[in-house]
């Protein structure tokens, strides 16, 4: 099918229905939402669309009221690119197990709900039926049974979480945009719960709602992570995606599919590319084939049985030719979103602002002074705190074995590079012979590390208490103490060496805006299996994404990352 035009675009080159607009450079996409239905319309576009209508049978615009949907006229497509009567599209497939695993979430969250409010009232008041006095209600006191609010609690948190779009397909499996809107789901119920007790003037028991309130977010995280996982094992077995088509340029389209590629459980498995000029002799990458011209777009969608769409960059297609191509994945109940020409920036740093009808994105600068910095200091400076004093008779043992098996030290002091530049000298458990530095010349050609870093699985000098220390990174605890002096954080970048520094590239400096962590996404995220390349591209992200919610998220994925010991040597 040609979506190529046959009049010129409109004076004024908006874009509407399920299409998103593209900014008039046709070199950086300006929408980054999956879009879908039908936009409003502009009096110039009606009036173009109109014109073209008489003038051309095939064109797919049509005139609309205003406050009224459009009917778009059926596009006549190739009968072999489309399924057979009676099997469903391939959009038809993935709404379906979309909406059965929404139901699933749906049910165990009320599950869960009900365990923790039904919970909350028999640790309060047991099994004797407590009642409650709302005096606020009528001109005589109302007595309710303790049981009847928790009816009310479970189910208004349980539509306060539909309401909120934590089921949404968009956001469920991938990203922490699921866990913040249960979580804001679930504070602002109790808020809008406690100010109409407060206007009743009953007096609700407030261990009640106390235990109630933490327990029950702390289950629905954990029941939406169970799921999570279990979405990502079978996504990772290729079962549960939407199977995507990207149109763009090879260049914009290959980093795209690289981005995607890196991981496996985010939902999407590309099965083709279309681009300009459409040659089908060299694929795009390893398993993602090029199926034609962008002009044909629709009719490669439906040979390659795709429910999604992705715009990934420069194109010459003309708002036009986007318009029916909305139009033809609207049709089709199709996916479109559009990739910008922006890597490596985390969803909290970009805002879409409407201006003059087009949806430009605004993207924010890295935070590293304010109110978020001191927040972040002052956490490190209370766990910190606490760990030591909790791990101090631990780190006092570990002294004594690394002593016992191995003449040295029991720590190992270093000098790295920290905060803007500054050298501090960190501190580790001593887990190789003490002589480790004057060896390592002569191991140098059996490093098995990343070309900058020397890395070798069965290194001759670490001692046994030493191999087992680094394979749960028990040596790395002393940095605590790094971490309440502020020489390093809890979460950061790796610390690098004085002689690593020395080898970077300018941009590569930017590691250094924040102080180094005692893990990082480098940590969760391979740890000395990592290359060069992914060790900085993974600090760099963390650099200009950072929040305190990464910073928990990474904990917590440390201790699992720990505990599979993968990378650890």
């Amino acid at each position: 099918m040609n979506t190529a035009p046959h009049h010129p675009p409109a004076s004024h080159p908006r874009q509407v229905g399920a299409c998103c607009l593209i900014s008039s450079t046709k070199s950086l996409p300006v929408c980054t939402k999956r879009v879908g239905g039908v936009g409003d319309y502009s009096g110039d576009d009606r009036n173009v669309m109109a014109r073209d209508r008489h003038t051309d049978p095939g064109a797919r615009g049509v005139a609309i009221d205003e406050g009224s949907a459009p009917e778009i006229p059926p596009r006549r497509s190739d009968p072999q690119s489309r399924p057979p009567h009676g099997v469903p599209s391939p959009a038809a497939r993935v709404r379906r197990w979309q909406r059965l695993f929404a139901a699933l979430l749906s049910i165990t969250d009320t599950i869960v709900i009900a365990v923790a409010v039904f919970g909350a009232q028999v640790v309060r008041f047991g099994f004797g039926g407590q009642r409650l006095l709302i005096p606020g209600i009528s001109d005589s006191d109302l007595i309710v049974a303790y049981t009847g609010v928790s009816i009310v609690l479970i189910l208004g948190w349980a539509l306060s979480l539909r309401l909120f779009g934590t089921r949404d397909y968009r956001i469920v499996g991938t990203g922490m945009l699921e866990y913040k809107r249960v979580s804001n789901a679930t504070f602002a119920f109790f808020g809008l719960f406690a100010i109409v007790a407060f206007a009743l003037q009953a007096q609700i028991g407030r261990a009640y709602l106390l235990i109630a309130l933490p327990t029950g977010w702390v289950l629905l995280l954990v029941s939406r992570w169970l799921w999570r996982r279990w979405l990502i094992g079978r996504r990772r077995k290729g079962r549960l995606l939407s199977h995507a088509v990207l149109v763009g340029d090879r260049a914009s389209s290959l980093h795209v599919a690289q981005q995607i590629k890196r991981d496996p459980g985010c939902g999407l498995e590309i099965v083709g590319a279309v681009t300009e000029h459409g040659s089908t002799s060299q694929a795009l990458s390893p398993g993602v084939p090029v199926l034609g011209d962008w002009y044909h777009v629709l009719e490669h969608v439906d040979r390659a049985r795709a429910d999604t769409v992705i715009i990934t960059g420069n194109h010459t297609l003309d708002p036009r030719q986007l318009r029916e191509l909305g139009w033809g994945l609207e049709e089709r109940r199709a996916n479109l979103i559009v990739a910008p020409a922006l890597t490596d920036v985390a969803g909290p740093r970009i805002h879409s602002t409407p201006v003059a009808g087009l949806p430009l994105i605004h993207v924010s600068y890295p935070e590293f002074t304010g109110v978020k910095l001191a927040l972040k200091r002052t956490s490190d400076v209370i766990i910190s705190a606490i760990a030591l004093l909790v791990l101090l008779p631990a780190l006092f043992v570990i002294s004594i074995a690394v002593r016992a098996t191995s003449p040295g030290p029991a720590f190992f002091r270093q000098e790295r590079v920290g905060l803007r530049g500054t050298p501090f000298r960190m501190l580790k458990f001593r887990t190789m012979v003490a002589d480790a530095e004057e060896r390592l010349s002569s191991l140098l050609d059996a490093s098995e590390g990343n070309g900058v870093l020397f890395k070798m699985r069965n290194d001759p000098r670490i001692t046994p208490v030493g191999r087992l220390m680094r394979r749960y990174s028990i040596d790395e605890l002393p940095q605590l103490w790094n971490v309440l002096k502020g020489d390093m954080s809890l979460v950061g970048p790796r610390p690098p060496l004085a002689s690593e520094v020395a080898t970077y590239e300018a941009w590569v400096h930017r590691r250094l805006l924040v102080k180094p962590g005692i893990t990082g996404l480098w940590q969760v995220s391979g740890r000395s299996d990592l290359s060069w390349d992914d060790s900085i591209r993974l600090d760099l992200y963390y650099v200009e994404n950072w929040s305190i919610t990464t910073d928990l998220v990474i904990l917590w994925r440390t201790v699992r990352a720990v505990l599979a010991k993968n990378g650890a040597y």
